[in-house]
């Protein structure tokens, strides 16, 4: 197997010490639950491996009290002031293979950095992918998965496109579940935020010319987080860009791959020195037809109906966005997936984004040829709300899950 990719870097992090009773294990292929919406850490088989030493600090521990007598260890951090900002946690999830070959054992190592051959697949031509998804604590203490079985195929369907192997679902929600349970204590309290997971699909392996990387890594890593923008569920401020593009037809807008981010970082750091929030981007052929914003997909409020992007090609299919179509629909809105013409937003009632990090943002105004269009005089629209709490209150275990979208962690 190609050694491009060695992991290194497994020291504790000096501002977060590690409980000494944690301990690195090598993931072997859980059994199947009962009840599949019910993860069952008992079926986990481990294998020790040898651990750095860690230090002792009682500060570093804080045991939370639950209404229902349940007490759950906590990092000692701040978890009224949580932004959207990296904090290191205990452990990473790491799986390789080899070209043609498929994903077998995983690991759960201590969270560090990583070395990778400077001729890495993904570090030369771009060949990879992420994805993103939370988990909330229930009051009882238990944690729940939103949907990880979504964010697996559309891993699937990205590696597809990217000439990259990819984890299957279930190995896929067996590696989240192995790594939100090792790091459980980062999980914050009910009501402080969630714990952000990011997955990573690369190509590893050293390749020098333009071809599919030798090797390829699977890694999970997370992290606690509070809201994405700094104004919360208070509106965002838009522009809409008539000259840069975020995908284009035959592209790859469609899947999650790390290019796609990293072509937007332009136009938003010009619209952000300008007192925008984020920029909104229309299609590259017309240039009169919504896609969506730098990471969020855009929903158009008139009346009962609400109207999205249809899914075509260069717009990404969010989760949340399919999430927040079927609560619409089930409270009784019409939802339309169309070409969404930018004219509609000059008499829309509401405009809101959607997305994992954001789960709803209300859209306060919009700027189009410089000219500002305002909605709900700059609050919050009462569609965006609703949804907003119908999904987080789903999301956190505080409503009934008709809906069968959670993975419960006992």
């Amino acid at each position: 197997m190609e050694s491009g990719a060695v992991f290194t870097g497994l020291q504790p992090n000096p501002n977060y010490l590690i409980s000494p009773l944690r301990s690195t294990c090598r993931l072997l292929s859980p059994q199947n639950c009962s009840n599949k919406k019910q993860f069952c850490p008992q079926s986990l088989k481990f294998q020790r491996l040898p651990l750095l030493a860690c230090k002792k600090l009682s500060s570093t521990i804080q045991e939370a009290p639950l209404t229902s007598d349940v007490a759950y260890e906590l990092a000692d951090i701040d978890w009224d002031s949580l932004g959207f900002a990296l904090m290191p946690t205990d452990f990473m999830y790491i799986m390789k293979c080899s070209r043609g070959q498929t994903f077998s054992k995983g690991e759960l190592q201590r969270y560090g950095n990583i070395e990778l051959s400077p001729s890495a697949g993904v570090l030369n031509y771009g060949q990879g992918l992420f994805e993103g998804l939370k988990a909330y604590r229930k009051q009882d203490g238990n944690i729940l998965l939103f949907r990880p079985e979504e964010n697996a195929l559309r891993m699937r369907m990205g590696a597809e496109r990217m000439c990259m192997p990819s984890p299957t679902i279930e190995q896929f929600v067996d590696a989240v579940t192995a790594t939100v349970l090792a790091n459980k204590r980062w999980v914050p309290p009910p009501g402080k935020g969630s714990l952000y997971i990011r997955p990573l699909l690369m190509g590893s392996g050293a390749v020098l010319g333009l071809a599919p990387a030798p090797e390829y890594t699977f890694l999970i890593y997370v992290s606690p987080v509070g809201n994405y923008f700094k104004e919360g569920i208070a509106p965002i401020h838009l522009m809409i860009d008539t000259e840069v593009h975020r995908a284009t037809p035959g592209g790859t807008g469609g899947v999650k791959t790390i290019g796609n981010y990293a072509s937007v970082l332009k136009a938003q750091t010009a619209a952000k020195a300008k007192g925008f929030t984020d920029v909104l981007y229309l299609d590259c052929v017309h240039k009169k037809y919504l896609e969506e914003v730098s990471s969020c997909n855009v929903f158009v409020v008139k009346g009962n109906v609400i109207s999205t992007p249809s899914i075509k090609g260069t717009i990404l299919p969010g989760i949340t966005r399919k999430s927040i179509i079927d609560v619409a629909r089930s409270q009784g809105f019409q939802v339309e997936e169309r070409l969404v013409a930018v004219d509609e937003l000059l008499d829309a009632d509401e405009v809101f984004c959607t997305g994992t990090a954001v789960v709803i943002s209300p859209v306060g105004s919009i700027t189009y040829h410089g000219e500002r269009i305002s909605y709900r005089n700059g609050g919050i629209g009462v569609v965006s709300q609703q949804l907003y709490s119908a999904l987080t209150r789903l999301q956190m275990g505080l409503t009934e899950d008709k809906m069968d979208w959670l993975l419960e962690l006992n």
